[in-house]
C-alpha cells in the first residue's frame, strides 16, 4: 500500500524570486534614466530656441513700429511688456543677448541658437 503524503505548501515569494524581479527592475531603470535625461536636455534646447524666435519675432515689431535701422540698439526694456509679455529665462540657465536690429538673438549656452 501506498501512503499518500500531503504537504503544505505556503503562498508567497522565495527570496531568489524577489531577487529576480529587483534585478530585472533596476536593469529598466538603468536603461531608462539616460533616456528621460537626454528627453530633458532635447526639451530644454527646444524652449531655449522658441523663446530666441519669440525675442527675434518681438524684435523685428518692435523696429518697424519705431522705424528703427540696422544695427541700432535694441534693448528688453523697449520689448516688455509691449511686445513681449515678461523677459524670457532660458531653462537651462542661460542669459539672452537681444543683439542690434537685424541680427539674431543669442542665447550664452552652446547649441542654442536660431
Amino acid at each position: 500500500m501506498l501512503r499518500l503524503i500531503r504537504t503544505r505548501r505556503r503562498g508567497g515569494f522565495t527570496l531568489i524570486e524577489i531577487m529576480v524581479v529587483i534585478l530585472i527592475i533596476g536593469v529598466l531603470l538603468a536603461i531608462a534614466f539616460p533616456v528621460f535625461g537626454k528627453a530633458r536636455d532635447t526639451a530644454r534646447t527646444k524652449t531655449c530656441i522658441r523663446n530666441l524666435r519669440e525675442i527675434s519675432d518681438a524684435k523685428e515689431q518692435y523696429t518697424m513700429e519705431a522705424r528703427k535701422k540696422e544695427g541700432d540698439a535694441v534693448s528688453f526694456a523697449n520689448l516688455v511688456p509691449t511686445y513681449l509679455r515678461k523677459t524670457p529665462e532660458c531653462p537651462a540657465g542661460g542669459t539672452y543677448d537681444i543683439q542690434p536690429a537685424g541680427e539674431n538673438p543669442t542665447c550664452t549656452i552652446e547649441g542654442h541658437e536660431l
